[in-house]
C-alpha cells in the first residue's frame, strides 16, 4: 500500500501514530493565572544532551484557548513546564487528566494526584511520578496546520524516585514506562536487551 496523506489513506483510521510507535509520553504539567493544569502528550522527547532540552507538540485547539490547548497556553505564559514520566501504576491517572476540560480545571484534582512543588520554576509536578524534568521555555514553534506547535525546554532540575536507582542507573524495569502506540493503545516496558555499539 502506498498513500499521500493529502489523498487519504482510505483506511478506517489514520494509520500514521501506528506507524511512529512507540512514542514516550510526556505528562506536562503547568500553572498560569487560570490554575494548575496536567496532560498527556504523546508528541513528545528528549532532543538534546547538553544542555538537556526536551519537546512536546499539541496538534489540536480549545474554544477557551485561542487556537491552542491549555499547557501551550500556559507554558507560553509562564515559561515553564514539568514532564512527568508516566508509570504503570500511574497509568489510568494518567488518562483521566486526558480530558477537554475548561482553563481552569485542575486535572491534578480530576485523577486524584498529588501535587508536589517544583524546585527550580514556580509549576506543579506529579509526586508520585518515577522522574520529572523541569523545564525553562527556550522557543514555541508553530507548525504546518491550524493548531501545531512545538514546545522546546532546556532541563533546569531532575527529579528521580529513589525506588527506581539500581546500582547508580535508573532502573525503568522497577516502574514499568507507559508508551503510546496508535489508535486508543499503549504499551509498558517490561523487557530489556542491550547491544554494544561497534565504536564501543
Amino acid at each position: 500500500m502506498f498513500y499521500r496523506p493529502e489523498d487519504g489513506h482510505g483506511l478506517p483510521h489514520n494509520p500514521f501514530n501506528a506507524i511512529v510507535s512507540p512514542r514516550p509520553i510526556g505528562w506536562i504539567s503547568t500553572r498560569g493565572a487560570a490554575g494548575d493544569n496536567l496532560a498527556p502528550y504523546s508528541f513528545f522527547n528528549a532532543v538534546a544532551y547538553v544542555p538537556p532540552q526536551v519537546m512536546f507538540a499539541s496538534t489540536s485547539a480549545k474554544d477557551d484557548r485561542d487556537g491552542t490547548k491549555d499547557s501551550v497556553a500556559q507554558a507560553r505564559e509562564s515559561g515553564v513546564f514539568c514532564v512527568n514520566v508516566v508509570s504503570w501504576a500511574l497509568r489510568h491517572a494518567m488518562n483521566a487528566s486526558s480530558g477537554a476540560h475548561p482553563a481552569g480545571t485542575d486535572e491534578f484534582a480530576i485523577a486524584g494526584l498529588t501535587k508536589a512543588e517544583c524546585e527550580t520554576i514556580d509549576c506543579p509536578r506529579v509526586a508520585d511520578a518515577p522522574a520529572a524534568l523541569e523545564c525553562r521555555v527556550t522557543q514555541i514553534v508553530q507548525l504546518p496546520g491550524a493548531a501545531n506547535f512545538a514546545v522546546f525546554g532546556e532541563v533546569t532540575g531532575i527529579h528521580l524516585r529513589d525506588d527506581a536507582l539500581h546500582d547508580g542507573m535508573f532502573d525503568v524495569l522497577t516502574f514499568g514506562p507507559v508508551a503510546r502506540l496508535g489508535y486508543r493503545d499503549y504499551a509498558r516496558v517490561e523487557n530489556l536487551f542491550s547491544m554494544e555499539r561497534p565504536d564501543d
